[in-house]
């Protein structure tokens, strides 16, 4: 079962950033249960097969008020796929701080073989800050660019993005949630 983690305070903003990850899903024949942040206990954590921390709008920053909520992911030995602002919440973890940035549209961005992705795609980022993966020993960076599209932690099945690939990529969801494709 891949556990969908749903960010958004706006309760409107989950039609945007967190259904469409469900809708990829369903199509792709998984079973998902999708719960917000605050939610999240062991109980959720022990049934899951992998996990997807979606992402939010750009002023829908609650999350950021509450990171102790996603402390479990430093103990974590399943995989996660951090979107946005689940990249945002990885790297804090890790004591990475938040560079402002703001990207909004379609960008070409140049990727090193990551779930499916190489070469050059183009991607959908709507963001307004991004985390400096690049100064986070526990991470590689699998993009091109001076900030950070794309990383895995280096021990860890922990991997983030920055844009969206709910909007072009949906493969990348995909291939997060085979067992074959990490």
């Amino acid at each position: 079962m891949i556990l969908v983690v749903n960010v958004c305070f706006e309760k409107l903003h989950y039609f945007e950033f967190v259904k469409p990850i469900e809708d990829i899903l369903r199509n792709g024949g998984l079973e998902y249960s999708t719960i917000h942040y605050i939610q999240v206990s062991e109980k959720y954590l022990a049934l899951a097969d992998r996990i997807i921390i979606c992402g939010t709008s750009l002023k829908d920053d609650d999350f950021l008020k509450k990171i102790e909520e996603f402390s479990w992911i430093n103990n974590i030995i399943k995989p996660v796929l951090g979107i946005c602002a689940g990249m945002h919440v990885i790297g804090l973890q890790f004591e990475g701080e938040l560079e402002n940035e703001t990207e909004i549209g379609f960008y070409e961005e140049s990727f090193s073989s990551f779930l499916g992705l190489n070469d050059s795609e183009q991607v959908y980022h709507l963001h307004n800050n991004y985390i400096d993966f690049f100064h986070l020993n526990e991470f590689e960076v699998f993009s091109k660019g001076r900030i950070p599209q794309a990383v895995k932690h280096r021990d860890k099945e922990l991997y983030g993005i920055l844009f969206h690939p709910e909007v072009r990529q949906k493969s990348l969801i995909l291939n997060f949630c085979s067992k074959n494709n990490l």
